[in-house]
């Protein structure tokens, strides 16, 4: 079958993606090759947007045996306690098949200096350009420019999604018999290159829709970048030494990261590659967008040293995310998730996913939940087009900028409270539970925009507003310091504590333990 319309506003298919970096286009893929016909609404251009089309990305290439062992022991060193060996085994053989098929397919990876190709590392403009033509030629119909809004729901199981189209401001909606969820995390439009249009989106839609959340603790995020410069890209940053305005050393326990916080609360913070040997060198010259602030500035970042800050990058390289099982299945039927909309806690654990982890991730679970959501669709048969679906939330595809100085200062009180270091880098009760009221006021805020403002940025303000509260009630939840999740105030780690924090809700926020823990989650 192929995707059926009434027109372009009107759509029917079996299976529908949300998202189109490289968990949605895995997903599609796969859902189409399970023989559902599918449709994938992407909310910029299918290839340049998301985080990964902004750079090069590393993914996990360990071949079965003592490379994959290797790798799951570090998955598990790194994970401090709550990475599962299994999980993180069954997201590497799949991502080591779909990279031998990629390899099949024609996709040209990168070469080493004896031209054996690297399958390590993808260049993400690369990478997504292929997966598209890839969509195109198995019959993905793609809707570019096209976010989603919200899911449509049928006696409580999700049966679509509507959204509108940027080009001319028109809705559309698809009818579908299941929904897979792959519109990224969460960065608060913080300026880290490729974030712009991750605003949790996809979080707010499966929140309203009944789905929660584990992991949103885990969330503490920061990239390094060259300061008043969007690029993020940390492995750069291994051959680095920082210093004071001084030139003192900075250093000490902890990654990267840590370092460059501390020195930031005595002033200001410098960098230099002068750890990088010539082939390393060339190396990374091999990440153009890295360097082209330096070229810019006529600055030889291997010599000498520039300034440099840290940039929030929540659940984009956090790992918190949607609950799923090893199917990739929501707690909603008909729901799936994938890639950073899902939680990554059984790949990365406490610590950052950023990177192969997460990349590898991307891949295993698009196939799954593509595969997953084409089974489930293919149950409901024709019936999916006569279901009678409701919008799960409350978008106003109609609503007009009338409010936008409004809308600017709502988000400037969402940033407020997630992008300091004071907030998401170091944290304590006193100030999360300030923040904590201070999101509760922001919430009514932005649901009072709805109505007055463009729709797709009512909705992005929105979930940006959701998305911090649930990273807060989670984080008053886990009274300890373990991996991204730093408690001043508590700066041991609890061995009591290994288990995962679950969140959810809208306008009753609830964390707790489990799912049978449900709260207000104020101490």
């Amino acid at each position: 079958m192929t995707a059926s319309s009434q027109s372009s506003q009107n759509l029917i298919a079996d299976v529908l993606v949300i998202g189109g970096g490289p968990a949605g286009c895995w997903a599609a893929l796969c859902a189409r090759e399970a023989g559902a016909t599918v449709i994938l609404a992407e909310k910029g251009y299918v290839g340049t947007s998301g985080a990964t089309a902004a750079g090069n990305s590393s993914i996990i290439d360990a071949a079965p045996g003592a490379p994959r062992d290797k790798a799951i022991a570090q998955r598990e060193a790194k994970g401090l306690g709550l990475v599962r060996a299994d999980v993180v085994d069954r997201v590497l053989e799949e991502t080591y098949i779909q990279l031998n098929r990629l390899a099949d397919w024609g996709y040209r990876f990168p070469t080493i200096e004896d031209g054996t190709p690297w399958r390590g590392s993808m260049r993400g403009v690369d990478y997504l350009r292929f997966l598209r033509q890839r969509l195109i030629k198995n019959g993905v119909t793609i809707l570019d420019q096209s976010p989603a809004l919200e899911l449509l729901t049928s006696d409580g199981i999700v049966s679509g999604a509507r959204g509108v189209r940027r080009v001319d401001g028109e809705g559309w909606q698809v009818k579908a018999g299941a929904v897979v969820i792959a519109s990224g995390g969460c960065a608060f439009l913080s300026g880290a290159l490729g974030t712009r249009n991750l605003t949790g989106d996809g979080y707010l839609m499966a929140a309203e829709a009944g789905a929660s959340f584990s992991g949103m603790d885990f969330t503490g995020q920061y990239g390094i970048a060259p300061l008043h410069c969007s690029v993020t890209k940390g492995i750069v940053y291994y051959w680095a030494t920082f210093t004071d305005e001084a030139g003192t050393i900075i250093g000490g326990k902890g990654d990267r990261q840590d370092a460059v916080a501390a020195g930031l609360k005595n002033g200001r913070v410098f960098a230099v590659l002068d750890k990088a040997s010539p082939r390393v060198q060339s190396g990374m010259r091999g990440q153009p967008n890295v360097f082209m602030p330096f070229d810019r500035q006529g600055i030889d970042p291997f010599t000498q040293r520039f300034e440099v800050g840290l940039l929030y990058e929540g659940t984009v390289r956090g790992n918190g995310g949607l609950i799923v099982g090893d199917d990739t299945a929501t707690e909603i039927p008909g729901l799936f998730a994938a890639g950073d909309a899902a939680s990554r806690e059984a790949m990365a654990g406490a610590s950052s996913g950023g990177g192969g982890p997460n990349s590898s991730w991307a891949v295993a679970t698009g196939r799954w939940s593509g595969v997953n959501a084409a089974n489930f669709a293919m149950k409901i048969g024709l019936m999916q087009a006569k279901r009678i679906s409701r919008g799960a939330g409350g978008a106003d595809l109609r609503a007009v900028g009338s409010a936008q100085a409004d809308a600017n200062e709502v988000v400037i009180a969402i940033q407020a409270e997630t992008l300091p270091l004071d907030r998401g880098f170091w944290r304590t009760a006193d100030r999360l539970n300030a923040s904590a009221a201070a999101l509760d006021t922001v919430w009514q805020d932005a649901l009072d925009l709805q109505h007055r403002i463009d729709p797709i940025r009512a909705r992005e303000i929105l979930a940006m507003a959701a998305t911090a509260r649930w990273i807060n009630a989670s984080a008053r939840q886990r009274k300890e310091t373990r991996g991204i999740q730093r408690r001043v105030d508590i700066p041991g780690t609890d061995p009591e504590q290994s288990g995962s924090i679950l969140s959810g809700g809208l306008g009753a926020i609830w964390a707790g333990s489990s799912r049978a823990k449900r709260q207000e989650s104020r101490p």
